[in-house]
């Protein structure tokens, strides 16, 4: 048996669109360890595309944003599969295409779609699944490593991360009365995925977040997936309602002495 205690478990993974995701990422560390995984897309067009890569397996569509499609894929789920060990919530959205990069100006519509996907989702997900998870079943989210940090291209997705930490201490009591359910987040540093390419400005924010690293060098996808197994795992049994910083120590490290010498000066490192 591996350290993690994976082998006979299930696992449901909400979120691959492709290789460089962080589901994608966790699945196969799941699957190294001996779970079996199970995938939830968000339409026939991403289960299409995914198929090459999620072959084997089973996938189902759903839609977070309809809370029929939830209802429909836990019965689905729930036919095929006796128990349910695990679940991963790595699903977030916001649209961009529509945001003037003020906070302020953000819309109603946008902002509510917003918390609703990224938010939202993962109360609706446990209360359909309640019943099919196992009594010490893992449910774990992927967060940000800050929502105190007004990252101006970030825009108010950052609020509706700060909703979904505080969702992970509330579903937590909530299941406490009649389960050993745990839930709780990966608050991630900044990654290289697909998802973050479509932030304005993501790519200047990821390559100062690496240079404030305490090691100089960013996150690595592989690295967030290694904790969010750990926490989907027996071994994590006495963590829940935690959000877990894997960051590279850039929370400590925001005055870093090369860092501010490059600012005050206004030269910087190339490619820096």
């Amino acid at each position: 048996m591996s350290f993690l205690q994976l082998e006979g478990k299930t696992v449901l993974v909400f979120g691959v669109a492709n290789r460089r995701s962080v589901a994608w990422h966790v699945s196969r560390v799941l699957e190294e360890n001996g779970a079996t995984v199970i995938h939830s897309v968000r339409s026939p067009q991403r289960k299409e595309a995914a198929a090459e890569l999620l072959a084997g397996r089973d996938v189902y569509v759903c839609d977070v944003e309809h809370d029929d499609q939830i209802a429909a894929l836990a019965a689905a789920v729930g036919e095929s599969h006796r128990r349910i060990d695990g679940i991963l919530h790595s699903i977030a959205f916001a649209n961009y295409e529509s945001f003037s990069g003020t906070f302020h100006e953000v819309s109603a519509a946008d902002f509510l779609q917003a918390v609703h996907v990224s938010c939202y989702s993962l109360i609706a997900i446990s209360n359909a699944f309640k019943d099919l998870l196992s009594p010490d079943a893992s449910v774990v989210t992927i967060s940000i490593s800050t929502t105190q940090m007004a990252a101006e291209g970030y825009g108010y997705m950052a609020p509706a991360k700060a909703a979904l930490d505080s969702a992970i201490a509330f579903l937590a009591k909530s299941f406490s009365g009649f389960s050993r359910v745990r839930f709780n987040a990966v608050r991630a540093g900044l990654l290289k995925t697909s998802a973050s390419a479509g932030i304005p400005g993501y790519v200047d924010n990821y390559l100062y977040a690496e240079q404030v690293t305490l090691r100089k060098q960013a996150v690595a996808t592989e690295e967030v997936a290694h904790v969010a197994a750990f926490l989907l795992s027996p071994r994590s049994s006495g963590i829940n309602a935690q959000g877990i910083v894997v960051d590279a120590g850039m929370a400590v490290n925001y005055f870093d002495a090369v860092v501010v010498k490059h600012a005050v000066s206004g030269v910087f490192p190339a490619g820096g």
